[in-house]
């Protein structure tokens, strides 16, 4: 309990499950985005896919990795062809 207390106080914390489910279903949907770019050459499906799956890493709060999450789905779906 101390440790958490320490990596608290120098501006660490824990995901909420909320996150946590968020990048795991994003990472999910890009995994089958980008297997579904490389198997029919679409650029635009394979790269998005790399976005979804890597961009959880990047952002802290829930409520923009559900925002940016959603934008790039769209954005999947506007670049499907």
């Amino acid at each position: 309990m101390e440790d958490l207390k320490a990596l608290e106080s120098l501006g660490f914390t824990l995901p909420t499950p909320a996150y946590l489910i968020g990048a795991i279903l994003f990472g999910m949907i890009g995994i089958v985005a980008y297997r579904h770019g490389r198997k029919t050459s679409i650029k635009a499906a394979k790269w998005i896919g790399i976005a979804l799956m890597l961009f959880p890493y990047a952002i802290a709060q829930t409520w923009l990795l559900y925002a940016v999450g959603a934008g790039l789905c769209v954005a999947l779906f506007v670049f499907r062809n």
